[in-house]
């Protein structure tokens, strides 16, 4: 399973290149049955990373470009009136699919943000009274832009939530960007891409991470850790219990892929920037506005703060 999973990030680092942790990051996302949020500058290679990961994991892909003027039923779909039937017929929107790229997702009002609440929550929609079931996995990739830019609506705590992992790619390093001066578009090589995994495998690899162990010990560090952000004056609120939830799962997770049966105090404080930054709310100097370097510095505070052992 290891060897599979090595395949999976070598074949989206040809086209995403130099992003090998980013990659890691957005697979233990899928892998815990989360969904991702990825914020940066246009152009940094979200849509790529997306597109990539999907024609590598052999799952249908669809992207909704989100703007000022799009409504709920053209993510959702819509009942059209046929007349040779008769009758309402369905007409399903892009949310049925594996892979959804949520594009640009906070240009768009909070209402149509909404929209994707249930389905990524209970991996189904309601429309018109009548309840429709979402293709398995069902995977959001959502982009947004900086808050300080033009025309965009920060999103609801509510819908940060539905995120298990917020992550930035950042500008590529020097070596990097100097090979796609020198080289051929790496996103040309995606039409040619094979999948390098079947829906069953990567179905086994998601029950895999349900195996993953969590000492004692380990979990009273998780517990601190939840505590902390719920105690210490630095946090306008802390984590909730699906945050801890989902800061476990993410764990476990990245000890899969780094192939360990058991999680390691390392493996929680490797995710938890990505799980736990967008979830807390940071006072006084660790105001959480739209600086992502600030919620870098409340995660270090966490885990400067908080021992992984017990103090005797």
């Amino acid at each position: 399973m290891n060897q599979l999973i090595r395949e999976i990030i070598d074949a989206v680092g040809e086209v995403l290149l130099g992003k090998e942790k980013q990659v890691k990051l957005a697979l233990t996302c899928l892998f815990a049955k989360g969904h991702l949020l990825i914020e940066d500058l246009p152009g940094m290679g979200k849509t790529t990373l997306s597109q990539c990961l999907a024609q590598v994991l052999g799952l249908s892909h669809e992207r909704v470009q989100f703007t000022s003027d799009l409504l709920p039923a053209d993510i959702l779909g819509v009942s059209i009136f046929d007349r040779e039937s008769n009758r309402f017929e369905f007409h399903s929107g892009p949310v049925f699919t594996q892979v959804l790229l949520a594009d640009e997702i906070n240009r768009t009002t909070p209402k149509t943000q909404s929209a994707l609440l249930e389905a990524m929550e209970e991996r189904q929609v309601t429309v018109e009274g009548e309840t429709r079931a979402l293709p398995q996995p069902f995977f959001v990739i959502a982009t947004q832009n900086p808050l300080t830019q033009a025309g965009t609506y920060p999103l609801p705590e509510s819908q940060l939530d539905r995120f298990l992992m917020r992550i930035s790619l950042g500008y590529p390093d020097r070596a990097s960007e100097r090979q796609l001066f020198n080289g051929v578009d790496p996103r040309a090589r995606l039409k040619d891409f094979k999948p390098r995994i079947t829906l069953e495998q990567l179905e086994a690899i998601q029950d895999k991470v349900n195996e993953v162990k969590a000492t004692d010990q380990l979990l009273d560090y998780l517990q601190r850790v939840v505590d902390f952000t719920r105690a210490d004056s630095s946090f306008t609120w802390g984590l909730s219990p699906r945050g801890a939830i989902a800061l476990l799962r993410a764990a476990k997770a990245w000890a899969l892929i780094h192939n360990r049966t058991h999680v390691v105090p390392e493996d929680l404080q490797m995710v938890m920037p990505c799980v736990v930054a967008h979830r807390v709310k940071g006072a006084h100097t660790f105001s959480k506005d739209v600086n992502a370097s600030q919620d870098n510095a409340l995660v270090a505070h966490i885990i400067e703060h908080v021992d992984v052992v017990k103090a005797a």
